[in-house]
């Protein structure tokens, strides 16, 4: 696993995931433990920590892929709207070190929980299906 980084080695195929979109920069992929039905990571394939050391023109790029993936997740899940998140070190949040944007689907008016709950292998495999970007 290059960097001891779990999304290095997700994007490197070495881990197994539930892919929705895939270029030759990024990789966007079901969350296996989900805030919200669809819940989805986009993250560049080149290791960088956060922010603050991604460069621009890598964070320009990959905002346009989180752009695409949740217009295709909120229309294909028929989503009420959406949030985006983005966390900045371990006091915001910041789980594995490397920058990702996390993509999590609402639904109505519902109140949603930001602690993580294991998904469903078989739901998110049906969802990763359903969902995939060609």
């Amino acid at each position: 696993m290059k960097n001891n980084c779990i999304f290095c080695a997700i994007a490197e195929g070495e881990i197994p995931s539930f892919k929705i979109y895939e270029d030759e920069m990024c990789l966007a992929y079901l969350d296996i433990n989900p805030f919200s039905k669809g819940h989805t990571l986009v993250i560049p394939k080149a290791h960088s920590e956060g922010l603050l050391d991604t460069p621009c023109e890598t964070l320009a790029e990959l905002v346009k892929r989180v752009k695409k993936v949740a217009s295709h997740i909120k229309a294909t899940l028929n989503a009420d709207g959406f949030n985006i998140l983005q966390n900045n070190g371990e006091a915001a949040g910041q789980t594995v070190k490397h920058i990702h944007f996390h993509i999590v689907p609402r639904y109505g008016m519902n109140e949603i929980s930001f602690e993580s709950s294991k998904g469903d292998m078989y739901e998110l495999k049906a969802l990763a299906e359903r969902l995939r970007i060609a």
